[in-house]
């Protein structure tokens, strides 16, 4: 059970901190948006980080296994990593058109996916 917590926070938190880092990237497109100064998008940019805080602390907390979790810290890294690019390629293919998945990505990808299999390796 808190495997799945843990990862289910570590989605939550990538979608967040997706949206903090990038999402302003899109949103520029909005006319109110487009106004904002760079400290003013900062802000704004920090104050979604908040939320991916409020799930990637207690991620951790739960899945560490110093906690009582099933995690050791390697584990909750490379786990953190793969998520973090598969909701980036959700986003990017969704929000941005302009973005095209190549075989590049593809091959990258599978090779951190072989790096999730070596780090849970006993």
């Amino acid at each position: 059970m808190k495997a799945f917590a843990t990862i289910g926070l570590l989605i939550l938190s990538n979608i967040f901190m997706t949206f903090a880092w990038y999402g302003h990237l899109k949103f520029k497109e909005m006319s109110w948006f487009s106004s904002l100064g760079l400290p003013l998008i900062i802000l704004i940019s920090w104050g979604i980080a908040l939320f991916e805080y409020c799930f990637q602390v207690p991620a951790n907390r739960i899945g560490f296994e110093g906690n009582g979790g099933p995690f050791n810290l390697w584990q909750l890294k490379v786990m953190q990593e793969v998520i973090t690019l598969v909701v980036f390629t959700v986003f990017t293919t969704v929000l941005f058109r302009n973005e095209s998945f190549r075989w590049n990505h593809a091959v990258g990808f599978l090779l951190l996916v072989a790096a999730v299999f070596f780090i849970f390796k006993k």
